[in-house]
């Protein structure tokens, strides 16, 4: 199923981000701040950070006591296909997996589900791109 980026973005506006690292020297963090800057609520889940970017961090998806319109993956591929299922479960609209990060198995079952999926995209370029 082809995304329309733009659309998605456009409907988006909580982004729960998944690895997200208080560091600002990653990758995580720069993404996330760029899009919270753009209007974004992000929610970091991450275990072991209680804050990043001034939002609490959660352990995991199902922790988040409100709804969520996309999960952003910031983990290696082979990790992906638990947070699918979570991201499922939660009700999210879609799954985005950053450059690098694909699992094809995963974003089937997404799909199945009813999910939007783009895999080994970065959300910050593809905003900068689409000039959402």
């Amino acid at each position: 199923m082809a995304t329309d980026l733009a659309n998605l973005l456009r409907s988006t506006r909580t982004i729960a981000v998944v690895g997200l690292s208080p560091d600002p020297f990653r990758a995580s963090h720069g993404v996330a701040q760029y899009m919270q800057e753009h209007g974004y609520r992000i929610v970091p889940v991450n275990p072991n950070v209680t804050e990043v970017l001034g939002e609490k961090s959660y352990a995991d998806l199902e922790s988040i006591p409100f709804p969520v319109d996309m999960v952003n993956i910031f983990r290696r591929p082979e990790a992906v296909p638990p947070f699918v299922d979570s991201a499922i479960r939660i009700g999210a609209k879609s799954v985005w997996m950053q450059e690098g990060i694909a699992h094809d198995e995963a974003a089937a079952t997404a799909e199945a589900a009813g999910l939007e999926v783009v895999m080994d995209r970065c959300l910050l370029k593809e905003h900068i791109r689409l000039k959402i």
